[in-house]
């Protein structure tokens, strides 16, 4: 529909005071834009609950979409939902999953030239005055019935090699730990953007009218004193530009899962009910007067956290879990805020309809002692990883959820600082690091990509951070093309303005 200016007929009175602005600002495709999204959005939201693609399924099987409407999703999807087991910092491929045994007589040796080409210095190696080489000294083994190589600080890592795809040939623009995350996880390294969590929830929508559509775990780190450990900020799982409600919640593991969850003693719910139901009928008068679509979220999110008193407090009760489930999940899984707590609280949330759920786990910034500090990051990861895939296949969810795991970037070959047999450190690296995906349609049982002898270069099947986030929208039934939010003049996309491509080589 093309814009046209009003004539005589269709004057319109623009309120006063901040409405005026407001008003002001919005073009003639906006406001019905707009008017679609709201009446219409109304409309739809009350033929499947609030569930946005129910909704649009159910409509457009009636007939009841308009020609050029959106359609959601845009594909089949193969995903219901997906748990990002994020490894804050940024593991070692070469210790983890990049087996190089071609290197391993070269321990101190100058990293050739030919290999350090040129792009990509750190601070840190600059002022480096040589490269040392520093082999892994990891033992590695094949596993499964796919071969795929696994260092021994992952056994049983090891034992789903036939269910994952390991992806080894990553690369990122950033080689500073927040720019870096904001990357991976929004797109953009500036801050401000909506990350990749918040879009899913604002294409796909909600599944659980009690539940958060992306909820957000961040668990202690097992190394000592805090070693390695890198904050973890809001814009991480922000929504940015995109509504307010597609924001990740938090649920701490102290205290009350989420702040202010409890009523005040004395205060019945049936008094709490009546009070928001004031606030939101004040609310509802500012909307009607000014329509800011904060306010609509405001009282969405007033409402969904009412409704979350009574829900969380069951989502995070694991008592009724079996002593056979804790025992697949290790010791660590009774004790909340731990790593393995957490992944079997994304089983449960993965069964209760939450769309995204992201787990952050910290420390694994290697700059020094990382014969000391990886064992304890591989180790406090390592069975409840497994477990959450095994858990996941045998309650019949891996087939429609997509579990992602790694980091921002990857680790050197090379030393940095003092190089010891028994102590050393590796810096940043953005030119090859490893993730491995599951579920939903992933390829089980393959390795993607190919690194150089050395670790230090992909040289097949090269993939982006953003070609990663087009597939992961992908498996989720969202065209990363078509996933757009206007806002600034530009069409807005979690894969941004460069380049990005599904990696068809990891779907089955």
């Amino acid at each position: 529909m093309a814009d046209f200016p009003l004539d005589s007929r269709h004057v319109v009175t623009i309120p006063t005071g901040g409405s005026h602005e407001y008003f002001n600002l919005q073009t003639r495709r906006q406001f019905f834009g707009r008017m679609a999204g709201g009446l219409g959005g109304a409309a739809l939201t009350a033929l499947a609950g609030n569930t946005l693609l129910g909704a649009f399924t159910r409509a457009r099987a009636e007939g009841l979409l308009p020609a050029g409407a959106a359609r959601l999703p845009h594909l089949a999807p193969k995903a219901k939902r997906a748990i990002y087991l994020f490894m804050g910092g940024a593991p070692s491929q070469i210790d983890t999953f990049d087996y190089k045994p071609q290197i391993a007589d070269r321990f101190d040796q100058d990293l050739p030239p030919s290999i350090l080409g040129t792009g990509q210095r750190n601070a840190s190696n600059i002022r480096q005055p040589r490269l040392a080489v520093v082999p892994s000294p990891y033992q590695f083994q094949q596993h499964g019935k796919c071969g795929t190589w696994v260092s021994e600080l992952l056994p049983w890592t090891a034992k789903i090699v036939d269910d994952i795809a390991v992806i080894k040939s990553l690369q990122t623009d950033i080689l500073n730990h927040n720019s870096a995350v904001t990357l991976i996880l929004t797109g953009n390294a500036v801050a401000g953007k909506a990350s990749i969590g918040a879009w899913i929830s604002y294409g796909l929508g909600r599944v659980n009218e009690n539940l958060p559509t992306f909820v957000v775990l961040v668990a202690k780190s097992p190394t000592p004193g805090g070693e390695g450990v890198q904050a973890v900020f809001p814009n991480f799982w922000g929504s940015g530009f995109l509504p307010a409600t597609n924001s990740g919640v938090v649920l701490r593991s102290e205290g009350d899962p989420v702040l202010y969850l409890k009523d005040p003693k004395g205060l019945s719910r049936a008094a709490r009910r009546a009070m928001l139901d004031g606030v939101q009928e004040m609310n509802t008068e500012a909307l009607a007067e000014i329509g800011d679509p904060a306010i609509q979220a405001r009282i969405e999110e007033y409402e969904m956290a009412f409704r979350m008193q009574a829900t969380v407090p069951e989502l995070t009760d694991l008592s009724n879990e079996t002593a056979e489930t804790f025992e697949l999940y290790g010791p660590d899984s009774r004790v909340p805020g731990t790593f393995a707590n957490h992944c079997l609280m994304a089983r449960r949330m993965a069964e209760r309809g939450v769309r995204f759920t992201q787990i952050f786990a910290r420390g694994w910034d290697s700059h020094r002692s990382l014969p000391k500090n990886l064992p304890l990051l591989c180790k406090d990861v390592d069975q409840p990883c497994y477990a959450l895939i095994t858990d996941l296949k045998r309650r019949g969810l891996l087939d429609d959820t997509l579990v992602i795991w790694g980091g921002e970037f990857g680790r050197t070959v090379y030393s940095e600082g003092v190089l010891k047999r028994d102590d050393f450190g590796r810096d940043h690296h953005g030119k090859c690091f490893t993730m491995w995906l599951a579920g939903a349609g992933i390829k089980p049982g393959i390795v993607y990509g190919e690194t150089d002898d050395y670790s230090y270069n992909a040289i097949r099947d090269i993939a982006h951070v953003r070609d990663l986030n087009a597939t992961i929208l992908h498996q989720l039934g969202l065209d990363h093309n078509r996933l757009t939010f206007k806002f600034e003049g530009l069409d807005q996309k979690l894969t941004g303005t460069s380049p990005a491509k599904v990696i068809t080589g990891l779907l089955a």
